[in-house]
């Protein structure tokens, strides 16, 4: 039985996972729940997931797992894609302080530019909030000079030879940085990841269709 995987494949999170996912030649089908039109706050998908975010993934009747990164983490131990989530502990450890930041600092504050930049203006027709701008941007900043040192260190977040699962989900919450004004010139390490490497993999590639139908590409 394949892994079933509840998500909107343009949005961030559900794009990590998906990305990811191809990258590791897994077996999976999409569940599509519409995100823009609140399926995610159904009743019938609380019962997947009480929490209503996407995305979401069951293996089976016995496990539903709620969290993008726990998906990563758990597809890459099951498909046996030992680069990306390799067994040896520390090189495992490195990656799993990654996924951590991303969910709870990285995402969080890339999110700002993308409601404030992107959804916002594109979606209800409003202005971004120049306040909540200016009182990210000193996080962003000290969180983006940690990526571009690193990237200076390494080709990849936690390699110079292996992309990771901590590559997909640090680079999601960038997915849409043109569109959502992320000053990623400043910081030419990073951008080099993300335009040099990552947006040139075999999954990132093969799920920005999707993201391209909702959220026309647009150019530097």
């Amino acid at each position: 039985m394949a892994l079933k995987v509840y998500c909107d494949p343009c949005t961030i999170n559900s794009r990590k996972v998906l990305a990811a996912l191809q990258q590791m030649n897994a077996d999976y089908e999409i569940q599509y729940v519409d995100y823009f039109a609140g399926e995610h706050k159904s009743d019938e998908f609380k019962k997947i997931n009480p929490h209503a975010t996407v995305p979401a993934a069951t293996d089976g009747p016995n496990l539903t797992l709620t969290e993008s990164n726990a998906i990563l983490q758990y597809v890459a131990d099951t498909t046996g894609a030992e680069t990306m989530y390799p067994k040896d502990l520390k090189k495992r450890a490195i990656i799993n302080r990654w996924l951590l930041w991303e969910a709870s600092a990285w995402f969080p504050c890339c999110y700002v530019y993308v409601i404030e930049n992107f959804v916002k203006p594109s979606f209800f027709k409003q202005q971004p909030e120049q306040k909540a701008l200016d009182a990210e941007a000193p996080k962003f900043h000290r969180y983006a000079h940690v990526l571009n040192e690193q990237l200076g260190r390494t080709k990849w977040l936690t390699s110079d030879t292996d992309v990771t699962i901590a590559d997909f989900a640090v680079a999601a919450p960038l997915h849409l940085y043109t569109a959502s004004k992320i000053p990623l010139d400043k910081y030419p390490n990073l951008k080099r990841w993300m335009t040099e490497g990552i947006e040139q993999l075999a999954g990132w590639e093969k799920t920005q269709g999707a993201v391209d139908k909702v959220f026309p590409r647009q150019d530097d």
